[in-house]
């Protein structure tokens, strides 16, 4: 892969401009796949509008004003993607990001309490030396959550998890009856319930049909843009795009 990115080829998941330039910053590899992430620079920048340029935008970060996720980030390439939470403390601002009905990377507007937990996809689970288990989320975090909890966590469950401490506060079960909302495709930022889950005998993915809320019609997913936001009721703020 290059090191460089036209904007005019950038993933359409960008919230930018295509014609205004011929060059945009790449993301880092990290946490998050390239076309669901952006670096913080054209979220400050671009999306934000909280500078006018790069250079005023280097100094925000440099300066320590932007943390993500609990942490603060200085790296103007460091990747955003969904359900990252980003906090501007001089200005009293949080935000979550997610994709909208377009398939556009949103921030959507939260509160100071929502801002202090995470929700993460459980990506896979290993067993370390000394027969502890490692849950491994879907934004690159590591959790080990004890004997108990790890037995009951299954891959494709999500965590609410405490942000920065990393502590498990909620643990919802990807299951039929659970709460889902759709991260990918032409049904992106619908909600709705699991009513079945169809295992596919092949590589191909597994499928999930799912009932959206307060409708009777049903639509069907690949399950990997199935992400559970709760059991009985949605467990994250009301989104409004």
């Amino acid at each position: 892969m290059g090191k460089h990115q036209k904007r005019i080829a950038a993933p359409r998941s960008w919230r930018i401009g295509r014609k205004t330039a011929y060059w945009t910053v790449k993301p880092r590899p990290g946490p998050h796949p390239g076309d669901r992430s952006m670096p913080l620079l054209l979220i400050i920048r671009d999306m934000l509008q909280l500078a006018d340029n790069s250079k005023e935008t280097k100094r925000i970060l440099k300066e320590g004003e932007v943390v993500v996720n609990g942490r603060v980030r200085k790296d103007l390439k460091f990747p955003v993607g969904i359900f990252d939470i980003l906090s501007i403390p001089r200005i009293n601002a949080c935000y979550m990001a997610l994709l909208d009905k377009k398939g556009k990377l949103s921030l959507v507007e939260i509160g100071e309490e929502e801002a202090s937990r995470k929700l993460s996809r459980v990506s896979g689970k290993r067993m370390l030396k000394g027969g502890q288990t490692q849950l491994n989320l879907h934004d690159g975090r590591n959790i080990l959550p004890g004997e108990e909890l790890a037995e009951k966590i299954k891959p494709k469950d999500s965590l609410m998890i405490s942000i920065p401490d990393n502590e498990i506060l909620q643990h919802f079960a990807y299951k039929e009856g659970s709460k889902v909302l759709v991260i990918g495709g032409k049904h992106s930022a619908q909600a709705g319930e699991i009513e079945e889950i169809r295992i596919v005998q092949s590589p191909e993915p597994n499928i999930v049909k799912i009932r959206p809320l307060g409708e009777e019609e049903t639509f069907e997913i690949i399950d990997d843009y199935v992400f559970v936001v709760g059991e009985e009721k949605i467990e994250i703020p009301e989104v409004k795009y």
